[in-house]
Order: structure tokens, then C-alpha cells, then sequence
């Protein structure tokens, strides 16, 4: 099918103390294309100064793959259908528990889309099947067993 690399460096700096755990958690994520990310753990996982909330964490990117991948499945989608999208917009929200064995997962990411419609829009329930399609064809939800909700938040009338 195809490939698809992203290369993640980091490096000790000499005043750090590895064994210590005293060491920053900073590191950078290169993507194929050319994007290149400053990416750090989590301060909810690795507390300041090892972590800085500036970065992407891994489970900021997981909701964001997850959300991006939803959304370019629906505007295929959407289109296919006869539909016309002007704009999407989503604060997907990612959720992290324990499983039955004490170990972190992300259990559940909600999706929030907010879709501006050009002329006609679908009625709810035709999108909430748009929604359910994209939602099983999307790579990255067909790839996670978390629970992928999708929950719209309101519907823009068509300018």
C-alpha cells in the first residue's frame, strides 16, 4: 500500500543526569514531507523542567491523527455525496485511564466538528451516517481499540 516514516532524535545535554532521571524529555519529530515538530512528554506525565508544555506530546498527536484522519475522510466523503464544505473545525479531546492491568491508555478521543456547509447541508441524520461512514474507513481508527466518539457540536447553516 504505502509507507509512511517520521524520524524522532534526541540527545542528552551534558549537565543532565540520566541515571537520575534529571534529563529533558525534549526531542524533535521530522515527518517525510519536511515538517519538523518540537515534541516533548507530557508536563502531566513528566513534571517541569523535564517536559515543556510547549510541545507536541505523543498523546496530543494520537488525538490529532485520529481527528485529522476522521475529517479527511468526511470531506471525501461529504463530496462524493454531493455535498460542498467550506469549512471544518474540530477540538478533538483525548481521554487517559488505566486498563484493567494499572497501565495508561488514551480509552477514549471525542471528536467536536464543527462543518460549514456551502448551499445545501445534509440533515442530521444524513451527516450523523457521513459521520458513521467516515468514522469505519478512517486508517487510524481502524489501527486504535480506543474508543473514537464522534460528537458534533453544532451545525452551521450553508452561507
Amino acid at each position: 500500500m504505502s509507507t509512511h516514516t517520521a524520524t524522532i532524535s534526541w540527545a542528552l545535554k551534558p549537565e543532565e543526569d540520566f541515571p537520575k532521571g534529571r534529563y529533558s524529555r525534549v526531542h524533535t519529530l521530522s515527518f517525510d514531507g519536511g515538517v519538523t515538530l518540537t515534541g516533548s512528554a507530557s508536563p502531566s506525565v513528566v513534571p517541569l523542567p523535564w517536559s515543556d508544555p510547549a510541545g507536541v506530546d505523543p498523546e496530543e498527536m494520537f488525538v490529532a491523527a485520529l481527528s485529522a484522519c476522521h475529517m479527511l475522510t468526511f470531506l471525501d466523503l461529504a463530496r462524493r455525496a454531493g455535498f460542498h464544505i467550506t469549512a471544518y473545525a474540530d477540538t478533538a479531546e483525548g481521554v487517559m485511564t488505566k486498563n484493567d492491568h494499572g497501565a495508561h491508555w488514551v480509552s477514549t478521543v471525542t471528536l467536536r466538528p464543527v462543518i460549514t456547509w456551502q448551499d445545501a447541508a445534509p440533515s442530521e441524520a444524513a451527516e450523523a451516517v457521513l459521520h458513521e461512514a467516515a468514522h469505519h474507513a478512517c486508517f487510524i481508527a481502524n489501527s486504535v481499540r480506543t474508543d473514537v466518539r464522534v460528537e458534533p457540536a453544532l451545525r452551521l447553516q450553508p452561507v
